[in-house]
């Protein structure tokens, strides 16, 4: 890489936040297994299926996230340059809420029932 070595806890304050968000990915990995695999039927049709590649996806994109954002602040930190921005963690939060805001409404929809 360019520039001058960082100091080594940026660096390794770096790879843990790269770290946290690998978890991430795997918990929404095995979240969506998870759903394949166990959730009994829903109340709307593939709704299971839905969720499961929703989660699926969600992990992966998780994961190259975390590596862009890891090797765009390793170079900022070496060129002295201001840290990347990012708002893909209000962006995530926001997903996960509207998940969770659907599942409300699917588990209303089956008690109704």
């Amino acid at each position: 890489m360019a520039g001058e070595k960082p100091d080594y806890r940026f660096s390794l304050a770096n790879e843990r936040t790269f770290l946290a968000w690998i978890r991430t990915a795997l918990a929404l990995l095995a979240g969506g297994l998870a759903c394949a695999q166990f959730l009994p039927p829903l109340p709307i049709s593939h709704l299971r299926e839905i969720i499961a590649v929703a989660l699926l996806l969600l992990g992966g994109v998780v994961a190259v996230r975390a590596v862009d954002h890891w090797a765009r602040t390793e170079k900022a930190m070496r060129l002295g340059a201001d840290l990347p921005r990012s708002r893909f963690p209000a962006v995530l939060a926001l997903i996960v809420a509207v998940g969770a805001l659907l599942l409300v409404v699917a588990v209303l929809i089956k008690a109704a029932r």
